[in-house]
């Protein structure tokens, strides 16, 4: 994962984020649930880079 998808991940967690709170503090259900799907999108995006990396290092390990 570059360091550009790693921010973009980030600002789109960070925005999902803030939609979350705005919907909370208006009590818009969509904007809510609109910046919790987002935050989703963007620690599953995360999680997967990391497993992909940590099966390319286990394979190394045992290329050794």
């Amino acid at each position: 994962m570059s360091f550009t998808d790693k921010a973009r991940n980030k600002a789109e967690e960070l925005t999902g984020a803030a939609k979350e709170r705005i919907g909370d503090a208006t009590d818009n259900e969509r904007m809510r649930a609109e910046g919790a799907s987002e935050q989703s999108e963007a620690r599953a995006r995360q999680a997967g880079a990391h497993v992909k990396y940590a099966r390319r290092d286990v394979k190394d390990a045992f290329n050794k």
